[in-house]
């Protein structure tokens, strides 16, 4: 995270926050009536910097200048990613976040228009279960990312998870 000195801070909170790539990730009922209109196209990595400007974009953000030339070149070394929704050709929403081996560390999202970060959190959870992937890592639990079945768990057991997910050959492009 970005610190008001201009250094970069780590942070592992305990507990954890996940949100389930099983059985367990819940669509809520509006969501369902978004997708099932199609009216967001989705993309992969086409404007990641635009997005991580985007979430950056809000009264109090921990996404500095630093932090967001670091994670252009995980961009550009593969690591990095963003999840779109689009309307009309316009961007209207998404995410980023970081993918090594079978874990996605989702970091930020924003959305221009109603329901197009969740268009993108629906399109990443099918990306990852598709891919192979087992954890998706929220770090805190916010009420947005309760309503998709985000747990919290103890940071032993969330060791054990990130140990088993890192040492798994994914890729998410």
């Amino acid at each position: 995270m970005g610190m008001d000195d201009g250094e970069i801070g780590w942070f592992s909170p305990d507990p954890r926050a996940v949100i389930p790539l099983d059985e367990n990730f819940h669509v809520p009922h509006g969501l369902k009536r978004t997708l099932a209109r199609a009216t967001f196209e989705v993309h992969v990595d086409r404007s990641f910097e635009t997005v991580m400007r985007a979430c950056a974009k809000r009264k109090e953000t921990w996404i500095t200048e630093e932090i967001i030339q670091s994670y252009c070149e995980l961009h550009r070394r593969g690591l990095a990613h963003s999840v779109e929704a689009w309307r009309g050709g316009k961007l209207a929403g998404g995410l980023y976040g970081v993918a090594i081996g079978a874990a996605f560390f989702g970091e930020s999202m924003f959305h221009w228009e109603t329901d197009a970060s969740k268009v993108a959190l629906h399109a990443l959870v099918q990306r990852l279960r598709e891919r192979g992937f087992t954890l998706l890592d929220t770090q805190w639990i916010t009420p947005h990312l309760k309503q998709f079945g985000a747990m919290e768990i103890p940071r032993r057991q969330y060791l054990r998870r990130l140990a088993a997910a890192a040492g798994k050959e994914c890729a998410f492009v």
